[in-house]
């Protein structure tokens, strides 16, 4: 073999060399993603561990693609991640009452958390930020509205982990399901779990005789009332089920932490728009229904006299997956 030959070979080797350490740079990844290889020298497709999510607060980057162990800081969401099966930890806990266990947990998914070990992380509607912190949770996931709001906390819980915060009063709870199955990757379930729902709906509707009046959904204050717009998640279901929904009387009424799926006006004028709607009672009991439609202001309602007034559930101030179908089994007791 001459100089000329050996030269080629060793050009060719060289370029062999620098090949597989091409590939071997290519599949070496970074924080963001993984590879395995097999005995036989073959990678398997790169999956990826962490992702970027867009939420109510912000962005948040290096999301696991598949937490293991998500902290609530919102007792609301806790419904909607238990029903997606997400591996829910623990959870923020509300001061025990009428609509909760002894815990502070929400009755309408109670015994879901119990299946699942879902621990109390704290009591309060504030973020107890080191209390967070001893949980090591991988992954945080709270609300940006209602009573829980915890957007103040948003930078001191980043530092403890990735953190997720949605707002739960403007979307449906099916659109908010879904929302969080795309975001940590849980879509099929969440497919599931809203297919399951439209078809009890459908199932339901078909069962029973909507009142030819539009329904007045309402909330007694004592001395207001608050009236769910036919966008809430409540008005949303009723609509779905073939009722009409009334609109809230014209005018702006008091909202709370600006919410857009409820406000509230007095008594009078509430009366006033309702006249002859039937009135749907969220969250009561029933002795609070009946002291409500007895003050003079509601006893002469047409509603009230023809026995038009229904009572909702205790758990339905608050839509998921497991008040929604207890509040569909309340509307086909009545009106099928």
């Amino acid at each position: 073999m001459n100089g000329r030959q050996l030269l080629t070979r060793f050009k060719g080797a060289a370029v062999v060399v620098a090949g597989l350490l091409a590939l071997t740079a290519c599949g070496g990844g970074g924080s963001d993603t993984a590879d395995k290889s097999a005995g036989n020298g073959t990678s398997d497709k790169a999956a990826a561990t962490t992702r970027s999510v867009k939420h109510d607060a912000g962005t948040t980057e290096k999301v696991p693609a598949q937490p293991k162990r998500i902290v609530s800081v919102s007792v609301t969401m806790t419904g909607h991640l238990l029903a997606l099966d997400a591996p829910v930890f623990a959870s923020q806990a509300t001061p025990p009452s009428v609509i909760t266990d002894k815990q502070g947990f929400f009755t309408q998914w109670s015994e879901a958390a119990a299946k699942n070990s879902v621990k109390v992380a704290y009591q309060g509607f504030e973020p107890d930020v080191e209390k967070v912190l001893a949980l090591k949770p991988d992954l945080i996931i709270g609300a940006s509205s209602g009573a829980e709001n915890a957007e103040k906390f948003y930078d001191k819980l980043s530092v403890v982990a990735p953190t997720l915060l949605y707002r739960h009063d403007d979307v449906s709870w099916q659109d908010l399901t879904a929302r969080l199955g795309k975001d940590l990757g849980l879509e099929k379930r969440a497919t599931e779990v809203v297919a399951a729902h439209e078809k009890r709906v459908g199932e339901v509707k078909a069962a029973i005789t909507v009142p030819k009046q539009s329904a007045a959904l309402v909330r007694d204050n004592q001395s207001a009332m608050t009236v769910f717009t036919p966008e809430s998640a409540q008005g949303r279901l009723l609509t779905s089920l073939g009722f009409t929904v009334l609109e809230p009387p014209a005018g702006k009424g008091q909202t709370q932490g600006g919410r857009s799926d409820f406000a509230e006006f007095s008594q009078e004028k509430v009366a006033d728009t309702a006249k002859d709607s039937s009135l749907l009672f969220v969250s009561h009991t029933p002795e609070e229904i009946t002291a409500a439609t007895a003050r003079p202001v509601w006893k002469d309602l047409a509603a009230v006299k023809d026995k038009r007034v229904y009572d909702l559930g205790l758990d339905t101030f608050r839509l998921d997956y497991y008040s929604a179908g207890n509040l569909i089994d309340k509307i086909e007791k009545a009106f099928g």
